[in-house]
């Protein structure tokens, strides 16, 4: 070994001729090579990422033997005419757009097709779907449930207003029928399904009934949800005129006793179809109707064991509001004692309001009239703000209540008239504000306004005061707590009245000219003002009801009335009870 052969070693011996081929043959091979997978590569490539085409799938799909069978055990063919395809729905898409997981290797690569994924396109109606009763039966392992092929077709899908499609109302029935073919039958027979096949749109078809996507069984429903399904036509006037139908049948269901009894909850009480049946519907007169009078003893008989004729015969859709009160005697003669009642109740019930009426008008005259309250709690001024202020409170609670519950007994109360309980509202608004400034410039500038507000703001006392009230008012102290001018319970409804004028006029304010708040303000806010008015309403009309009622009506001690508001006096005895320690003006002294 030298001493370079350490830093390079030595190349392993090859005689001379090979290195010299190996030289000459290298780029020759390469450049054949190159070639060689030029040839033979990319087409293969090119091949490979080449989109499938239609005309790919039809080469095997054309065929109308091909078929396979499926996980129920059903044979399902393959065959797809390619004119139906460019005529479906689905025209523009190509196969693959629905079979996303085929490629150029299928079918070669004997990989089977995946059942199509719907959602891509239409994710709500798949969801309808899994929650009805085909999709939760499929889910559940019942491979033979319909699925969106069995009902919309494969490959010449048209749309439900198409005359061709299986989903058109007058093939539904047929549809359906491929599975529920005893359902089916029923239908066909019934009124719906003639109504259907002579060509009339508005009879009802299966998913009229059971819905589009979201199919549910009515069979399980409450009677108050199949009361609502047959409601969609039975309680239409348009279809009522159309097709010559009563136009009571819903209302004078749900006001029956099985309506009744449905409506506050109960799960058993009979529904249309428990008399009417389900599918196989059918009139009265059709000798093989469940209301028939040669079956409705059976009919009946299904929930009142041991129904008889005379029981079953009984009107169920009866219009109480009507003199001819159902069919024959027993009818004209139900029509004429409703008749003769509401005459003796309007009578006897009216004589008492009246009799009542000046009664209470009597007894308020004569303590009005009696000497014996000489001690003066409210001077003119104050009487005539709270006379306005109770007349535009009334006013606004009856109003705004009519507002928000246009149908409630005192929305009909009121009239028709939108425009009239709005403008009503507004202007009672204002009247409470107008009333509610005059107070603010008498408290300011009046010595009996600027006494009165002083005598009003709280004290420490106060809490003292009910403290001992409510020991009192629990039994756990023998004597009540003694007040001045006004006691606690004065003082928190003044303050809360002022408080709740405030807060329902900036927010009626707010709602009423919106639109010149939201050039300042986000839409939100007026929002926020409307639940706040809502909401400060109720507690205003509640507190009144409940607080201010029971102080200067209720009170055994004033009852019928405290008359104050009227003259603004009171009686010795009341003031003595009530507020002994308030000072007399003039001397200073209780």
């Amino acid at each position: 070994m030298t001493g370079n052969s350490f830093l390079f070693p030595r190349q392993p011996f090859r005689p001379l001729a090979v290195q010299t081929i190996r030289r000459a043959a290298g780029p020759a091979l390469l450049a054949w090579g190159t070639l060689l997978w030029l040839l033979l590569g990319l087409p293969a490539l090119a091949q490979a990422g080449k989109p499938v085409s239609n005309s790919d799938c039809l080469d095997c799909h054309s065929d109308r033997t091909l078929v396979i069978t499926n996980a129920a055990g059903r044979p399902i063919s393959l065959f797809v005419d390619a004119a139906w395809l460019a005529a479906s729905a689905h025209g523009t898409n190509t196969c693959v757009s629905c079979h996303a997981d085929l490629g150029v290797k299928h079918p070669d690569d004997n990989r089977p097709a995946l059942p199509v994924d719907c959602t891509r396109c239409h994710a709500r109606a798949v969801q309808s779907y899994h929650a009805s009763v085909h999709g939760l039966a499929l889910l559940a392992g019942h491979a033979d449930a319909a699925t969106c092929q069995d009902c919309h077709g494969t490959h010449d899908i048209l749309p439900a207003t198409a005359p061709a499609s299986p989903l058109y109302f007058t093939h539904q029935t047929a549809t359906c029928g491929a599975c529920h073919d005893h359902e089916a039958a029923d239908v066909a027979a019934s009124v719906h399904g003639r109504a259907t096949s002579a060509g009339f749109r508005d009879a009802p078809t299966c998913t009229d009934c059971h819905d589009e996507h979201k199919i549910h069984s009515l069979k399980r429903s409450s009677p108050m949800a199949s009361g609502a399904v047959c409601a969609q036509c039975h309680a239409s006037e348009r279809i009522n005129t159309k097709f010559n139908l009563p136009a009571d049948r819903v209302a004078t269901f749900f006001n029956s006793y099985h309506g009744l009894a449905a409506q506050y909850g109960s799960t058993v009480a009979a529904d249309c179809a428990s008399c009417h049946g389900y599918h196989k519907i059918l009139p009265s007169n059709d000798t093989n109707s469940s209301i028939n009078r040669s079956h409705l003893v059976a009919t009946c008989g299904q929930c009142h064991r041991g129904a008889n004729e005379n029981f079953s015969f009984g009107k169920i859709h009866v219009d109480g509001t009507t003199t001819n009160g159902g069919d024959g005697l027993g009818g004209t003669v139900n029509g004429w004692v409703r008749q003769i009642y509401l005459v003796l109740i309007f009578a006897t019930i009216g004589g008492m309001l009246v009799h009542n009426l000046l009664m209470f008008g009597r007894k308020v005259a004569r303590r009005l009239q009696s000497g014996s309250r000489p001690v003066l709690r409210m001077n003119a001024p104050q009487r005539w703000q709270h006379a306005i202020l109770a007349a535009s409170f009334i006013i606004l609670a009856v109003t705004g209540f009519a507002l928000k519950y246009p149908d409630s007994w005192v929305g009909h109360l009121l009239g028709s008239s939108e425009p009239f309980r709005r403008w009503a509202h507004r202007l009672s608004g204002l009247v409470l504000l107008a009333v509610g400034l005059v107070h603010l410039v008498y408290i300011l500038c009046s010595p009996a306004g600027r006494r009165l507000v002083a005598d009003l703001l709280p004290v420490r006392q106060d809490g003292c005061d009910i403290m001992a009230a409510a020991g009192y008012l629990c039994g756990w102290r023998k004597e009540k707590p003694r007040f001045g001018r006004f006691g606690y319970a004065e003082k928190l409804e003044y303050w809360a009245v002022i408080w709740g004028t405030f807060i329902m006029g900036v927010t009626g304010l707010m709602i009423w000219w919106k639109l010149d708040v939201t050039e300042f303000l986000p839409r939100w806010v007026v929002d926020v003002a409307l639940t706040i008015h809502y909401y400060e309403a109720v507690l205003a009309c509640l507190a009144i009801v409940v607080w201010h009622f029971y102080h200067v009506i209720f009170d055994p001690d004033v009852y019928p009335v405290n008359p104050a508001c009227w003259d603004g006096r009171v009686s010795e005895h009341w003031q003595h009870e009530e507020h002994p320690l308030e000072k007399c003006p003039e001397t200073g002294q209780p």
